[in-house]
């Protein structure tokens, strides 16, 4: 009985968690070893079963998925599952392994199931832009976090991989470029103003000029200013000059 995986269930309506540890019960690899129906019961259920594996449902009364997600320090999984189509789609990003829509479908089970069996790639499930709305799920050191797109200060180059900053002090590193941020980000509201780094321009203080005809960028809640190239500075001089 090797490679079992201990599932933890979350969600408010116990007749969906019924129906789902009755789909669960058709995989032998798969043993589910509790349930909550709300985030301070599933913080606690978490301590004690420290499941692999969390099926985690939304929309809940008080709080709701994100808020547990960002509550927990918890290498599980997360599959989540929704009632709501497009706001939650997304609200994913590829740390997520996947989402299930209800009510959950056998065939569609079965796909979340060989994923987590082959440990293959998390699911990206939208690739269009984002709107300031919506959230971004990554991974930092010990714990996952939901931060809202309007959140984000700034996004700068780290190596393979691009570091956020955001209003309440969070950063964290997402295995995503440049480019694709710039490709996916709402274009009213962030601008990229080097090679570096991409801003969010309602947090922009004040612009300084600097060398090489570079400006300098303070940004709300940031110490130290970003550069700005000469290559990106039209559009923003335009703005706040």
């Amino acid at each position: 009985m090797d490679n079992i995986l201990n599932v933890l269930i979350v969600d408010d309506e116990q007749l969906a968690r019924e129906e789902l540890k009755e789909l669960l019960s058709e995989y032998k690899s798969i043993r589910v070893v509790g349930e909550a129906d709300s985030a301070d019961t599933a913080i606690k259920a978490i301590a004690k079963f420290q499941p692999d594996v969390i099926f985690l449902d939304i929309q809940m009364p008080v709080k709701t998925g994100f808020d547990l997600v960002n509550e927990i320090k918890s290498d599980a999984t997360i599959i989540f599952v929704t009632a709501y189509d497009e706001y939650a789609i997304r609200a994913f990003e590829v740390n997520a392994l996947d989402y299930l829509m209800k009510p959950i479908y056998p065939e569609r089970l079965k796909q979340t199931i060989e994923r987590l069996k082959t440990k293959t790639e998390p699911v990206n499930h939208n690739e269009g832009k984002l709107h300031n709305d919506d959230y971004i799920f990554f991974s930092m050191k010990d714990r996952s976090k939901f931060v809202k797109v309007d959140s984000i200060i700034c996004i700068t180059a780290s190596k393979e991989y691009t570091e956020i900053i955001t209003t309440d002090g969070i950063k964290g590193l997402i295995y995503k470029s440049m480019i694709e941020w710039e490709q996916r980000l709402p274009e009213k509201i962030f601008t990229r103003i080097h090679r570096c780094s991409i801003v969010n321009l309602k947090h922009v203080l004040q612009l300084k000029p600097s060398l090489n005809n570079t400006y300098k960028v303070y940004m709300n809640g940031i110490p130290e200013p970003l550069i700005m190239s000469r290559r990106y500075a039209v559009k923003l001089k335009k703005i706040f000059l």
